[in-house]
């Protein structure tokens, strides 16, 4: 009876080894599909994140060009605004001038005929 039982026994521990094994493999198995799915998620998330860094630096270089220009519009404006008060105050100096010259011609008109040569 005791090489029966011996029997039995090293059937079970053969069995329950083999079992083992096959646990053991199927864990590792899925490990190795869980690995290759976060791998495979991580090149995702890195492909999108990518993708959106180079579409940022796009806008961002579009937001510089549009700031350069409306600088430049900017510039023009002022250059344009400075020409055109330039011109109004040139034109008010020689109203202004004018002005002057009537007023000394008639000063002097209202002298000569008083008497009073200045």
């Amino acid at each position: 009876m005791s090489l029966r039982i011996k029997t039995v026994v090293e059937k079970f521990v053969e069995e329950l080894k083999e079992a083992l094994d096959a646990d053991i493999q199927d864990r590792n198995m899925k490990e190795r599909e869980m690995q290759s799915y976060i791998e495979e998620r991580e090149r995702e998330v890195a492909e999108r994140e990518a993708a959106w860094k180079a579409e940022l630096s796009r806008r961002e270089a579009e937001i510089v060009r549009q700031e350069v220009k409306l600088k430049m519009e900017r510039e023009n404006l002022e250059k344009e605004k400075s020409v055109l008060m330039g011109t109004a105050s040139n034109q008010d100096n020689l109203d202004g001038a004018l002005e002057i010259t009537e007023k000394k011609e008639l000063n002097a008109a209202a002298c000569r005929r008083n008497g009073n040569f200045s």
